[in-house]
């Protein structure tokens, strides 16, 4: 007999393979034309706001590893907000000035910069970033995140240059922009200056040199035949020096060495015999760093006067304690010099090369001009040792080249009069993970004031004029008309209108008497953009609020984006401009490398996404913890796919035995369900709260093990594995099998919700199969909820332990089945022993054999009475033999009462009953 028409196998047209990187972009067209994003904002307007405010990356080349890191994570937030009880608009931005952008026109695109005007060469550059711009929308969205892509942020937008003039313009008004000739980073390689959030470490092979300077006015308390050691790594500064820096508390020996008597501090006196090759050197006074104050060395090389200062800076970690300070090279030097009165002499330009301020070096590069110093130095005597040494050094992070300290003058922010305020809002942020607050704490206590102006065409103006005795004009009404101009024309009309015509109408003052002025031609410092999109963007666009709730990017922000945009906010509003900032790593090889063309490692987003599909790289984003450095190779995404197909094929499944359950009339109140069913629906309960709170506590691989997990234990390897007799077997209506079905379909339903954030392709699509649902998309419905269980607590009590008694079960019958005792499980007889911890709940459960998936389960007396050769486990003994009988054609199970029916040889007789009271309309006949 055939009955195959009787059994009621999975149908379902979801496909079994994803094959998502040909079926991810339908779904993403599908989004664009039912506009998504709108119809998400338009079902949760009137929720309380949800705003993740979106860092922006920098408009050049295709996104990385970490852009896709970055992007995944925001949008795991903001598609869980939104259905979870919040309205969670997000708005995507782009960062467009700058450097790389001018580079990349100048060499990549051949632009000749001195055949254009300034106005020229920043149209061709907005007209890259805008290029730049598109293609990289297109990779974000291929990546699936969900966005105002059609009206996002830029920086070099009318409107959002306009709101950094204002936030540029209430800093000067209260008093925290100022021009002052100080040393900053100088990169002669870019010809500007730097920002601290632009610098970046690398080691770097320096000559490490020790030199004495004759003393020529010890102030009665030395002979004035004495040297004072310097120390240094940048010979080039020698040129440079004006004084001697020592501190006041520390001890100093002036040490007889051969013919010669040193000043060092006395600590270091044992180091210094070592490192000078001193034989038996003699300490022949000490007095404290105080009374060397005012004392007077000569210059090595020029012969003028290098006076000694005070100075707390001054340690005994290396070197001599007595500092070579060159108050136009370093800002240590330049403080202490300003203390004393000294000069701020720079003789390097632009470029790194010496100017006449510095004879015999004049048009020599600082870092080439290391040998020509030293030699000078040897060649009068005053050289006393000359090695090497790598260091870790700081380098322009976008050429690479190392950069000096160079006194320019220079806009700077203060950040010393907002110091207190800036610590203060930093408390009041909540952290993720924690040690980001102590990381920017130190930072903002340790950070020098902010050089916000740059050397460079390519970015916003500093908004100020000049008058014609040099005084700069930075008004509330100079600022709103310049604001104003900005957002109605752009800020090129900065460099080709005339000056007058950016001043307001009619605009005199006293200190230009013949009515001419001038203006800044500094732009500002990009983090000075980025940092402005508090007000830029979150004040500017309706839809959104300030403070915003969370900023997320990687760590390295710490020093740039949270710390800019803190600092001008703190500075024009006094608050933080976010509640909580999250961090995360960076994206590493699969051995822990950083990723570089040289080493050939690395893995591009595009190229996984065409190999794998977008879901699988959210899923690899879902489970790494990426609060720290995370790893990604093609093993590890192998890995990810093999656990997205078991949750697809879980889904499957699922689908399969829904395709005749109609929700709305096949559904069994929880009240009738049975014991096992009502103890999934408890487990759904579990799942969906640990679910919701990985995601509140932004915790997705949490999130990510519990879905896994759920769908490969749960279902798959308990409660599917259990139902298959009932849902194949029993007749379509029958109330136990209409039962699974219940508790199958909300299981799915909530699935597909919780899995929604973190493979949205995946969701939407096995939705689309689901029977009875009323939204055309999870991505327009809430989070499930939990359901109420009556008894709940015992429930899971019971069910929790049989679910152990199973595992022993199961380790029982692989065993046997291991021995080629038996073959499957359904071949296979149990005879189970209890412990009286599990023999009342065994003895009250009728389907064991559908529990065990065996033929025939017996519960015997006690674990004592166990013979020999059963295996015992901590609950349970388990004795597993051969079932008696043959094996039913229908439901496979070995029975002894197949055949009681004529007209069905081959059925035991529970489907017999089955087949006789629900198909004998169906023709079986071979």
């Amino acid at each position: 007999m055939n009955y195959k028409e009787t059994l009621l196998m999975p149908k379902t047209k979801f496909p079994m393979k994803g094959n998502l990187p040909n079926r991810e972009p339908e779904r993403q067209q599908q989004w664009e034309d039912q506009d998504i994003y709108e119809k998400v904002q338009e079902r949760t307007k009137g929720r309380p706001l949800f705003v993740l405010h979106d860092g922006p990356p920098y408009a050049n080349g295709d996104i990385h590893m970490g852009h896709a890191l970055n992007k995944i994570l925001k949008d795991f937030i903001v598609r869980y907000k939104s259905m979870n009880g919040f309205h969670a608009p997000y708005v995507p931005g782009w960062d467009t000035h700058g450097l790389p952008i001018e580079t990349a026109l100048t060499k990549n695109k051949k632009v000749d910069r001195k055949k254009m005007s300034v106005a020229e060469f920043r149209k061709a550059c907005e007209e890259y970033a805008l290029d730049q711009v598109d293609k990289q929308r297109e990779q974000f969205k291929r990546l699936g995140v969900r966005g105002d892509w059609d009206n996002p942020y830029v920086t070099l937008t009318n409107e959002y240059e306009a709101q950094q003039i204002k936030v540029f313009g209430e800093m000067a008004k209260r008093g925290y922009i100022y021009k002052g000739k100080k040393p900053v980073y100088w990169s002669p390689s870019s010809e500007s200056a730097l920002a601290e959030a632009e610098i970046e470490y690398h080691d770097k092979r320096s000559p490490s040199i020790y030199v004495a300077f004759d003393l020529k006015d010890g102030k009665q308390e030395l002979d004035g035949d004495e040297k004072f050691i310097i120390w240094t790594t940048t010979p080039w500064t020698i040129p440079a020096n004006l004084a001697i820096t020592v501190h006041p508390d520390l001890t100093y020996a002036v040490v007889q060495a051969g013919n010669e008597k040193y000043i060092v501090a006395e600590e270091l006196v044992e180091e210094l015999q070592s490192e000078l090759e001193w034989e038996n050197p003699i300490v022949l006074k000490t007095l404290k760093g105080k009374q060397l104050e005012h004392m007077t060395a000569i210059h090595p090389i020029y012969g003028r006067d290098s006076i000694v200062i005070l100075g707390n800076h001054v340690t005994t970690d290396a070197g001599t304690g007595c500092v070579h300070t060159a108050p136009g090279h370093g800002e240590d030097d330049y403080v202490v010099g300003q203390q004393y009165g000294l000069k701020t002499l720079c003789p390097v330009n632009d470029k790194g090369y010496f100017t006449d301020e510095a004879p015999g070096f004049e048009g020599e590069f600082y870092d080439n001009a290391n040998k020509a110093i030293s030699e000078k130095l040897d060649e009068l005597g005053a050289l006393l040792k000359l090695t090497f040494i790598t260091h870790s050094y700081p380098h322009d992070w976008r050429t690479k080249k190392p950069v000096i300290f160079r006194a320019t003058a220079q806009w700077f922010a203060s950040i010393e009069d907002v110091r207190e305020d800036l610590l203060d809002a930093v408390r009041r942020v909540t952290w993720l993970p924690k040690w980001g607050e102590t990381r920017l704490h130190n930072m903002v206590r340790d950070r020098g004031d902010w050089c916000i102006s740059r050397q460079r065409a390519w970015g916003v103006p500093i908004p100020i004029f000049y008058e014609e005795d040099g005084s700069a004009i930075v008004t509330d009404e100079t600022i709103q008309h310049v604001s104003s101009l900005f957002r109605e024309h752009g800020s090129n009309i900065w460099f080709e209108w005339e000056t007058k015509d950016l001043l307001p109408d009619g605009y005199s003052s006293e200190r230009s008497p013949n009515g001419q002025f001038t203006r800044e031609m500094d732009i500002m410092d990009v983090w000075f953009d980025s940092g402005s999109s508090h007000q830029a963007v979150l004040e500017e666009r309706e839809e959104l609020k300030r403070p915003a709730d969370v900023y997320l990017e990687g760590s390295d922000q710490y020093r740039g984006w949270f710390n800019s945009s803190l600092s001008t906010s703190v500075a024009t509003n006094g608050q933080s401009p976010y509640d909580m900032i999250i961090s995360h790593g960076f994206a590493l090889d699969g051995d822990g490398r950083k990723m570089s063309k040289s080493l050939g490692n690395v893995v591009v987003p595009n190229k996984v996404m065409k190999q794998l599909g977008a879901d699988i790289l959210r899923m690899w984003v879902a489970s790494v913890d990426y609060q720290a450095d995370v790893r990604i190779s093609d093993e590890i995404l192998k890995q990810v796919a093999e656990v997205y197909r078991k949750m697809r094929n879980t889904f499957r499944f699922l689908l399969g035995n829904l395709q005749d359950f109609d929700p709305a009339v096949h559904r069994v109140s929880t009240t009738e369900l049975s014991e096992l069913d009502r103890y999934m629906i408890v487990r759904l309960n579990d799942l969906i709260a640990k679910t919701k709170k990985g995601y509140d506590e932004y915790e997705f691989a949490q999130v990510y093990h519990a879905l896994h997990n759920y769908c490969t234990i749960e279902l798959s390897s308990f409660y599917m594995d259990i139902a298959k007799d009932t849902l194949y077997i029993h007749g379509a209506d029958d109330s136990s099998r209409r039962a699974i079905q219940t508790v199958m379909y909300d299981t799915l339903v909530a699935l597909v919700q919780l899995a929604s954030p973190i493979i949205p392709h995946t969701a939407d699509e096995v939705w689309e199969f689901i029977p009875g649902t009323n939204a055309d998309n999870p991505q327009l419905t809430d989070m499930p909820e939990p359901v109420k269980v009556d008894h709940e607590e015992a429930l899971r009590s019971k069910w929790d332990t049989l679910m152990v008694v199973r595992d022993e079960v199961l380790k029982a019958l692989e065993n046997a089945r291991s021995k080629k005792e038996i073959g499957k499980s359904l071949t296979a007889a149990v005879t189970i022993y209890p412990d009286e911890a599990v023999k009342h709940y065994l003895s009250e459960e009728n389907q064991l054999e559908q529990l065990f998936i065996v033929s025939k389960a017996e519960l015997s007396t006690d674990k004592q009475s166990a013979p020999s050769t059963a295996e015992k486990y901590e609950h349970v003994a388990v004795e597993v033999s051969p079932a008696e009988g043959e094996t039913c054609e229908r439901c496979w199970t070995v029975r002894t009462d197949i055949g009681t029916d004529v007209n069905h040889p081959g059925l035991c007789k529970k489907c017999t009953d089955i087949v006789n009271e629900h198909y004998s309309h169906v023709d079986v006949s071979e």
